[in-house]
């Protein structure tokens, strides 16, 4: 796909169905796109990846968006208690 040279990737839970080894090099590559400013949507609960390389988050729980923001006040001081609970329970 990066072959293409495309102004934007979509990623679906990349790292769901991968072993430690290979989720590791993937969240690399993730991280160098983000240092080179790829425009990337990413579904995760990949939480620390998250925090480091978005540079807005958006929680969303059936369809419905909870809360958004930069990833400091999102994971800091989130405002919903629902994305306080789930961050409770991920991190």
């Amino acid at each position: 796909a990066l072959a293409m040279k495309p102004d934007i990737m979509l990623f679906d839970e990349p790292t769901s169905a991968l072993d430690p080894e290979l989720t590791g090099e993937v969240l690399h590559t993730m991280r160098d796109l983000a240092a080179e400013h790829m425009t990337m949507i990413v579904v995760t609960h990949e939480m620390a990846f998250a925090r480091e390389a978005a540079t807005n988050v958006v929680f969303m729980e059936n369809g419905v968006i909870v809360e958004q923001g930069e990833p400091q006040a999102f994971f800091h001081a989130p405002k919903e208690e629902r994305t306080r609970e789930f961050l409770r329970n991920m991190l």
